[in-house]
């Protein structure tokens, strides 16, 4: 079937399949760092934390099933009770402790119906943080509750040595009021497309736009994260040269933001067709290193980067072909 005209989802062919089958980790049993390094590894992942090396994580990154009834490609996660999820929780988290190093950070999803559980649990194995509460603006909402328009990402330590890079995360914001101090701009700048504030983000983070259909990095995965989250939590808790693992990967995106950004990463998912999404990904990132919604080493808010990329030249960090006239298709 032909796409539309700005349908940008990326799709798999199958000759893609064949050949990205082939380089995917199977029946993995007691593998070295070295011979997993920037893999997919396409098992269940209760198969394979007993066989994963100790202490090489430097980010886990979590984006488990919530606990709702929901059809992922060929499997399905029923929805249990809180006390049963709680349990669920624990089976795996307390095998993935032996993985980290004494210095990593630790994040994990949730919707807030699950997210009291995963509370729970990082509170009994790991040092809790924060709460990064981020809008999914997406879906119609409800007639008879309220639009369930946000998620949670608990952000949890190991202990109090860990790495938060607070410069590299800042947020470019446009200033609305502007103040002035002895005639000079107090704490913003002043460029020829407007005025700006660089300020340090919080835990409520409202710039994220969840992956639909005219984004070049969108699959048909039902709960794909941004490519922009990941970046965030990446260079606030990574740097270059460090592992990221993502034990519930889906098609990829934290291991296709951390090749992006010069970080090494280990990806476990049960589904085959969205390991195969997670190479191709991977294959595209090599050559185009670009995150929707960052931009020169600074986040911006969204949509406030559309009339900028529109009326600037394009640079190698910005490939023109990444862009349209169409305001949706700048969304950041």
């Amino acid at each position: 079937m032909r796409k539309a005209r700005y349908n940008r989802t990326i799709t798999l062919s199958d000759e893609e399949r064949k050949r990205y089958r082939d380089l995917l980790v199977k029946e993995l049993k007691s593998f070295s760092l070295a011979q997993i390094l920037n893999s997919v590894i396409n098992q269940n992942v209760f198969d394979v934390l007993d066989f994963l090396p100790s202490q090489f994580v430097d980010l886990l990154f979590v984006d488990p099933p919530y606990n709702i009834n929901k059809t992922f490609n060929n499997h399905n996660f029923k929805q249990m009770s809180i006390n049963r999820y709680i349990d669920w929780l624990d089976s795996w988290i307390s095998k993935v402790i032996r993985l980290l190093k004494p210095t990593a950070s630790i994040y994990i999803c949730s919707d807030w119906y699950s997210s009291t559980a995963v509370h729970l649990v990082c509170n009994k194995h790991f040092k809790v943080r924060n709460r990064i509460t981020f809008e999914r603006d997406k879906g119609r909402g409800s007639l008879r509750n309220w639009k369930n328009n946000a998620e949670d990402i608990w952000f949890c330590t190991v202990s109090n040595r860990f790495t938060f890079n607070s410069d590299a995360v800042k947020l470019k914001k446009k200033v609305i009021a502007p103040y002035r101090e002895n005639g000079k701009p107090k704490d913003w700048i002043e460029e020829g497309d407007g005025k700006y504030r660089f300020t340090y983000p919080s835990n409520i983070w409202t710039d994220i736009t969840i992956p639909f259909w005219s984004m070049p990095e969108n699959t048909p995965h039902p709960t794909q994260k941004p490519e922009k989250l990941l970046a965030r939590i990446i260079l606030a808790s990574s740097n270059e040269g460090d592992v990221i693992f993502d034990p519930f990967a889906g098609v990829g995106t934290a291991g296709v933001v951390a090749q992006k950004l010069s970080r090494n990463f280990v990806m476990v998912e049960i589904e085959e067709e969205y390991c195969l999404y997670a190479l191709k990904r991977l294959e595209i990132a090599e050559e185009d290193k670009t995150i929707q919604g960052y931009y020169d080493g600074v986040f911006w808010e969204r949509n406030s980067l559309a009339e900028r990329l529109l009326h600037k030249p394009s640079t190698s960090h910005y490939k023109a072909t990444l862009f349209t006239k169409k305001r949706e298709d700048i969304l950041v």
